[in-house]
């Protein structure tokens, strides 16, 4: 919003107006901003969670200070979802198809985390939301990105002309020979460890023959789908602790915000060997409010919390994060890079599947973790809920940086 406004002010020659068009000014704006909702708003959000008895019901799973959470405020991702949405709308291009379907998938996440919390909260049903309701959601969600993300004319990958080149005229007057290039719609991601970092989607309809690029896209989009589903229900099943979910996706965040930008520049693009998405700086401004988001709900959310997100947070965090990674071409490396939810999503499929397994067998249900997801089983055995945390922090660092690096990795 603000964006246009000094784009009209720079029009008129006022001075100062030409820094709205500078990435790294926005950028930082945004974080500040979003900070400042996050602390200052969340605050009064919190009081008035209290005032209207909007706590935490607590299940009896005989954890370690598992009741002294009792009461405390849920549904606090509203806190994340304002200060996201506030920044971006300030200082974002709203007409940029990135931003515009950013937006809506926070927005539509964050519904559906709504929902939930609420029959839990006011309903009084400990289920929340009829899992066939999420699910139709995400499914929702997932073929709005996957066929704009194909369909729409804005959303292209610069890719070089093999053998041609072409002359460009510098600033000082003088040419330089510069590869050719060719903005085309593409079912093509980064992949890592394999050669060029590619990876065609119509691969897996390579039987069809010619026809198969122009069924790739029905496959991007189911797989579009199957992330979105995925990650959001990961980070829904990672907050568990205190400031486990927020932490690990403002990590998460972090890295993803340096891929987008590097994915917006030419150079830094080339020399990573990633795919080049003209537009894609303005998600830098985007990821800069989600970062700010997330560190401004950790002020109120770290142990001991003052406030839960709720799957209202937990939802729109994982939501966004596959949202943005498939956006910026780089939805392959979520294995490494969201392995904290991919390692607790599958420590409750391995304890439930071993205790059905075994129950069938045996006659009785046997379990490989004390309890899921991982987090509770490390509780269980004596470990402080900060201890956890922070180590669980610490590996999503390290897994962030090797996600990094294993694009130089070929």
């Amino acid at each position: 919003m603000l964006y246009y406004i000094f784009e009209l002010l720079e029009q008129m020659d006022i001075p100062g107006a030409g820094m709205f068009q500078y990435i790294s000014f926005r950028s930082g704006m945004a974080v500040i901003f979003s900070l400042l909702i996050g602390t200052i708003y969340g605050k009064r959000v919190i009081k008035l969670l209290q005032k209207k008895q909007i706590g935490e019901v607590v299940r009896d799973l005989n954890l370690e200070g598992q009741y002294e959470k009792k009461g405390t405020p849920t549904m606090g991702g509203i806190i994340i979802i304002t200060s996201i949405i506030i920044p971006v709308l300030l200082f974002g291009k709203l007409d940029n198809v990135y931003i515009i379907l950013m937006l809506v998938s926070t927005v539509w996440l964050g519904t559906i985390g709504f929902l939930d919390d609420y029959i839990k909260v006011f309903k009084k049903n400990k289920e929340g939301l009829a899992g066939r309701f999420k699910i139709v959601g995400q499914i929702g969600l997932g073929l709005i990105v996957g066929l704009t993300l194909y369909f729409n004319d804005s959303v292209v990958v610069r890719e070089k002309v093999p053998g041609e080149t072409i002359e460009v005229q510098l600033e000082d007057g003088t040419t330089e020979v510069r590869p050719a290039t060719v903005d085309i719609k593409s079912t093509k991601t980064t992949i890592p460890f394999m050669k060029n970092n590619r990876f065609d989607y119509a691969w897996f309809v390579s039987f069809m023959g010619e026809s198969a690029a122009k069924w790739g896209w029905v496959v991007f989009v189911l797989a579009v789908i199957f992330i979105i589903t995925a990650v959001s229900n990961g980070a829904n099943m990672t907050d568990g602790l205190d400031g486990l979910a927020t932490g690990t996706s403002a990590i998460i965040g972090t890295t993803l915000g340096i891929l987008a930008y590097v994915s917006s520049n030419t150079v830094w693009a080339d020399y990573l060997n990633i795919m080049y998405i003209p537009q894609s700086e303005e998600l830098v401004i985007f990821m800069a409010a989600f970062i700010g988001a997330t560190i401004g709900f950790l002020w109120y959310n770290s142990f001991p919390a003052q406030v839960f997100m709720g799957d209202t947070g937990s939802l729109t965090l994982g939501g966004i994060i596959a949202v943005f990674a498939i956006i910026i071409k780089t939805e392959l490396l979520i294995p490494i890079l969201c392995g904290i939810f991919l390692v607790e999503n599958i420590s409750v499929m391995i304890q439930v599947s071993w205790f059905k397994y075994t129950k069938k067998k045996y006659g009785e249900g046997r379990r490989v973790f004390k309890m899921a997801p991982l987090h509770h089983h490390y509780q269980k055995k004596g470990y402080t809920e900060s201890k956890i945390v922070t180590r669980f922090w610490i590996v999503g660092i390290l897994l962030a940086v090797l996600a990094v690096v294993t694009l130089k990795i070929r």
